[in-house]
């Protein structure tokens, strides 16, 4: 049965592919003839979480090269560290912001987000059994820190006693996190200081379906209404 409903699973995928020619390669090919004899210039890099049930792609209806994605476990942006180690979240960023010249970095977190739960674990001292996840989440440790207090309450005054109780808080602290981890790459921040980069920070609600941004005034996550 396991291996029925696994085969099931690439059915759909290998039908999803043959869609996707149909309506790029048949019914509209010119779009797609220019991105291949021109090449991408996407103006937005999107750096998600590999949770399959937050797709950018799908939850912005974008067309194809409209977005440079990298997603990783949590949508978390590492400091600028060129050290010589393996930094595929760092090269995506490089790549997009000094090769396609993209206008907009964008941070999408989400609701429900299994590595930030992963944290939170860890920050209430239980084990997290792994090899590379636990290291990982890690990274978004400091942004609680600066972003949540001993009490948990962040500075929109939304609070709770215990961080799983509230998981969102950690999910946006993260995200903040991030966005100021991009501002470490000397590329990002000359880009963001000469006007030609903005940099965005996005929470999406899984359960609602609503998009919360961090507003470029207050700094703080409102609802996109």
């Amino acid at each position: 049965m396991a291996q029925t409903v696994r085969h099931e699973a690439i059915r759909r995928l290998l039908a999803g592919v043959k869609g996707f020619r149909a309506r790029y390669y048949e019914r509209n090919p010119e779009s797609m003839r220019d991105l291949v004899a021109h090449g991408q210039h996407p103006d937005v890099l999107l750096i998600g979480c590999s949770d399959s049930r937050v797709d950018p792609a799908l939850l912005t209806m974008a067309e194809p090269g409209e977005l440079f994605v990298v997603r990783n476990v949590a949508n978390l942006v590492p400091p600028y560290q060129p050290d010589g180690s393996y930094h595929g979240t760092s090269a995506a960023i490089e790549y997009a912001v000094r090769e396609l010249k993209v206008a907009n970095i964008l941070v999408l977190g989400h609701a429900r987000c299994g590595g930030i739960q992963g944290l939170i674990r860890l920050r209430s001292g239980e084990g997290l059994q792994s090899d590379f996840v636990a290291p990982w989440v890690s990274l978004a440790g400091e942004a609680c820190d600066r972003y949540l207090d001993e009490v948990g309450a962040d500075d929109s005054g939304d609070c709770a006693t215990d961080l799983r109780d509230r998981p969102h808080l950690v999910e946006r602290a993260a995200i903040r996190g991030s966005v100021e981890n991009l501002l470490t790459f000397p590329w990002v921040r000359e880009g963001v200081d000469a006007g030609e980069l903005q940099v965005h920070g996005w929470w999406f609600d899984l359960d609602s379906g609503d998009l919360w941004a961090i507003d470029p005034d207050t700094k703080r996550f409102e609802r996109v209404e």
